[in-house]
């Protein structure tokens, strides 16, 4: 059922895998993937072994106010990070980095289930939503690497309140402020 679930959402996405369809490529019955895994949410984060549920952590983000987005979007990745999470999210990111369906499920997973929704509660147009976010990310992923990959002083070493005051304006800029967005024709 994992490598159904897998290969789903590696080639369709989140909201495009459906449990029938997963069920169906495991040639079991959707009932037994109900029975496993409950809902679809819980079936895609073992599926990409994700080793946080970003349900538990979304809710102190999305209670920040709008103008402090960024500063909790930041301090909820060093959370995870600094946590005893790393070890299983380290693996996860160099699988990424070299395969591409590993790729494709991490890329999905801070995608559907963490950036849209960030970039989704606050208040703009839909066609930004997807620039705004891509710029996120960047932004996110470009701390995580240079940070627990790479090992680059003084980010390495920084206190998580250090970080936080250093990259959240801009993830902050990038959720609310006024940027070129990429794609954008005007």
């Amino acid at each position: 059922m994992l490598a159904a679930a897998r290969a789903a959402f590696a080639e369709r996405g989140f909201d495009g895998a459906s449990i029938r369809g997963i069920a169906g490529a495991a040639d079991v019955d959707p009932a037994l993937v109900h029975h496993y895994f409950g809902t679809k949410d819980k079936l895609f984060l073992a599926a990409v072994e994700a080793p946080a549920d970003p349900d538990d952590l979304l809710p102190d983000v999305l209670a920040a106010p709008p103008d402090a987005r960024g500063a909790a979007v930041v301090r909820m990745v060093l959370h995870v990070w600094d946590g005893p999470a790393r070890p299983a999210v380290l693996a996860l990111v160099r699988s990424a980095i070299t395969h591409e369906f590993s790729a494709k499920l991490l890329r999905e997973f801070v995608l559907a289930k963490i950036i849209r929704r960030v970039v989704g509660s606050l208040d703009m147009p839909v066609g930004e939503r997807e620039a705004r976010g891509a710029l996120v990310a960047s932004q996110v992923i470009g701390l995580v690497v240079s940070r627990y990959v790479l090992r680059l002083e003084p980010l390495a070493s920084a206190s998580a309140d250090e970080v936080v005051a250093a990259v959240g304006p801009t993830v902050q800029r990038y959720l609310t402020g006024d940027v070129d967005l990429p794609g954008r024709r005007d």
